[in-house]
């Protein structure tokens, strides 16, 4: 699954670290799901999409081989 959270995160000028604090997760746990080695849970996701004030849609998306 692609996602744009680096991206969003540097638009606001927040470190993994800053993040993670805002949506109660572990840095390590921000940069596995920014590296794509980690898929959120849909609350986690939401809380992504919410505090970068952003849709779901625009924070994650689907790719054909996540169909498999």
């Amino acid at each position: 699954m692609k996602n744009t959270i680096k991206v969003e995160r540097a638009k606001k000028n927040w470190t993994q670290a800053e993040l993670a604090e805002r949506i109660g997760i572990s840095r390590q746990a921000v940069n596995a799901i920014e590296a794509g080695k980690f898929v959120p849970s849909t609350v986690l996701a939401l809380k992504m999409a919410f505090v970068f004030g952003r849709s779901l849609e625009t924070i994650f998306e689907l790719e054909a081989d996540d169909w498999k």
